[in-house]
């Protein structure tokens, strides 16, 4: 019989995709070796069967396996966990415990999630995969582990990465073989397989008809984008099969046991972390900061052709429209209204504003060329430094009330006293 349908017979996995079939191979040429192993996929895709495939056709067979999901232990404890503790070493350790990495010596241990891993656990990981030595929680012992690494993750790491989130170093270390599990919509001739061996079990099991699907079913089912991937087919399948009377499912039926796709909306600036916030905050900075620059020349434009009495020519006219200010205090005709370059006009209120009043229209040209000499100087300026002025601002505004500061900023309280540190503010 063919290795790869014996493997997938063994450990129950469904599917001829061509993409699944790769995988599965890789898995099997790289699990003789003692190389690391990170298997990226999507959430539900069955990264969980690889690492296994890895342990049981490898030299390590005989040892120990562990399964930890990196994303389920508390930051507090991550570090017992995998690498043991010394009595008394913190509250609540009445005694010494071994970690993951001592129990599974000599086999494999399989870290799920591992890009929920906190920067310190990290840190200690890269120091096992380097040299297989690690030190239990308040000891100076260095011990030893011959261990076997298979990790698994649903995030980008490389943005992870750019974030400041996930170790570069430790990202290429644990990367040695990657093993992609593509997403269930890219392997559409497997979701009819899945389904029916879904369905069937869940019938045998509780005794009751299978089911079946109408054409049009079946054509909703496999071009339907599943964001759940196989985990979320599962779930559709045996519900259907437990709750509907009817034993022919049609396109209907099928649409209430799927949710309606998302669009891929903008996230909110409130729902951003704090380190997003200020990103965020330092871009519209930059922009505003350039849109006063553009206002400004676009000022004196108008101003030049208000006092001279000169229709604007057709280059001026076409630099004031790709500008796109909305918010000027002369408002311009849009481009699109005139057909010839006489038919540009500046805005009648404007006119009347300024018509016979050419002493206040100098002085105020005047003033803004002030105002645009103080602006120059103020782009200079670093983003930091605007976000200076502006933190000292809200804080002198609240009389020191740093918690009203904050809200006013959008910022958490805590992120203040940061930057107030930071900047070595005295308020």
């Amino acid at each position: 019989m063919d290795e790869l349908y014996l493997i997938k017979q063994r450990f129950g996995i469904i599917g001829n995709s061509p993409l699944l079939n790769h995988a599965i191979e890789v898995a099997i040429q790289v699990a003789p070796t003692d190389l690391t192993v990170l298997i990226i996929g999507e959430s539900g895709t069955g990264k969980e069967f690889f690492p296994k495939i890895i342990h049981t056709y490898s030299a390590r067979k005989h040892g120990p396996y562990i399964a930890v999901n990196c994303g389920a232990i508390p930051e507090g404890t991550i570090d017992s966990e995998l690498f043991g503790h010394e009595k008394g070493s913190f509250t609540g350790a009445i005694d010494s415990r071994k970690g993951y990495f001592e129990v599974a010596n000599g086999g494999t241990i399989f870290l799920d999630e591992v890009g929920d891993l906190p920067l310190s656990t990290q840190v200690r990981l890269l120091r096992v995969l380097e040299t297989g030595e690690f030190m239990r929680v308040g000891s100076s012992k260095v011990m030893k582990t011959d261990v076997r690494v298979v990790a698994a993750t649903n995030a980008n790491l490389q943005e992870a990465i750019a974030k400041g989130k996930f170790r570069e170093d430790l990202f290429y270390r644990l990367s040695t073989i990657p093993i992609y599990i593509k997403p269930l919509r890219e392997r559409k001739e497997d979701i009819p397989l899945l389904f029916q061996k879904f369905s069937t079990d869940i019938a045998e099991k509780y005794n009751v008809p299978p089911i079946t699907l109408t054409d049009d079913a079946l054509e909703m089912l496999i071009n339907y984008k599943w964001p759940g991937n196989v985990r979320q087919l599962k779930n559709v399948a045996e519900q259907m099969t437990i709750i509907e009377k009817n034993r022919k499912i049609n396109a209907e039926t099928l649409k209430k046991y799927l949710p309606e796709e998302k669009l891929n909306l903008p996230i909110l600036l409130s729902e951003l972390s704090d380190k997003d916030s200020i990103s965020e905050r330092e871009l519209i900075y930059k922009y505003l900061i350039d849109m006063r620059r553009d206002l400004n020349e676009i000022k004196k434009i108008v101003f030049k052709y208000l006092l001279s009495n000169q229709p604007i020519d057709a280059d001026t006219a076409q630099k004031i429209n790709d500008m796109s200010v909305s918010s000027l205090p002369i408002k311009i005709i849009e481009q699109d209204s005139y057909q010839s370059i006489n038919d540009f006009r500046i805005d009648e209120h404007s006119i009347n504003k300024f018509k016979d009043k050419t002493e206040d229209a100098v002085a105020y040209v005047v003033e803004d060329s002030v105002e645009d000499s103080n602006d120059d100087s103020n782009e200079n300026l670093s983003l930091q430094d605007n976000e200076k002025e502006l933190i000292v601002r809200a804080i002198k505004k609240h009389n020191g009330r740093r918690k009203l500061a904050a809200e006013e900023l959008g910022i958490s309280e805590r992120t203040l006293y940061r930057k107030i540190k930071e900047y070595n503010l005295e308020v």
